[in-house]
């Protein structure tokens, strides 16, 4: 990339034992330092990135292996990377119901606007940048029309629905949650508790008029 980005830039080095526990302090530590850098909306996805990135270096380098959170604000993104010291690169495949590995990169690559892994000279680092823009329904939305679109193009698109776009988003949306249902009832949650907490997120951001003001 050329030329240089001469805006603020804040960081934050975190190193830490790659252990279960360790995904719950970085967590926190994140949504601290989000707070402090004045970016308290960007905390839900920040620390779902992190946990997954912990989750990674503990099943693919190893329980107790060293490793350190990098968290940066280069421009209008919010960086966080992962170091650790395994030379084995990460690869996105496709995850199905029997495939726990990949699972974890394919939630990051859906919600991050970028992301990959880096060589390093003493291992590797894979990171992803979430954008750190103010507005988060607009986001959120950009989000769940993404995540509907590479629906779409797994399930296919029925030929006599191709002119008739927002009814086709709209079925998939539906097939969509459905799917969501078969997840958690699969690993043992509560499909009804899971709509019933979904439907109270959605009150609490302002619901229909919420989006009619972000529109």
């Amino acid at each position: 990339m050329s030329g240089h980005d001469n805006s603020p830039r804040s960081r934050s080095v975190l190193p830490f034992e790659a252990v279960p526990a360790a995904a719950a302090e970085l967590r926190r530590a994140v949504r601290g330092q989000l707070d402090r850098w004045g970016l308290p909306a960007l905390a839900g996805e920040a620390e779902l990135a992190v946990s997954e990135l912990v989750a990674n270096v503990i099943k693919h380098v190893g329980i107790g292996a060293a490793a350190t959170l990098v968290l940066e604000t280069p421009g209008d993104r919010l960086r966080i990377e992962v170091h650790d010291k395994s030379f084995r690169v990460p690869v996105l495949g496709s995850a199905t119901c029997d495939e726990e590995c990949g699972r974890g990169l394919h939630l990051l690559a859906g919600m991050a606007i970028d992301w990959g892994t880096l060589l390093t000279a003493t291992g590797k680092a894979v990171w992803c940048e979430l954008p750190a823009a103010p507005d988060v329904r607009c986001r959120k939305v950009r989000r769940a029309e993404a995540a509907l679109a590479g629906y779409r193009r797994d399930a296919g698109t029925h030929p006599e629905l191709k002119n008739r776009a927002d009814r086709i988003l709209e079925e998939y949306a539906t097939d969509l949650i459905a799917d969501l249902l078969h997840w958690a009832a699969a690993r043992g949650g509560d499909p009804d508790g899971l709509l019933d907490r979904a439907q109270m997120h959605f009150e609490a951001e302002g619901g229909v008029e919420g989006l009619t003001e972000a529109a």
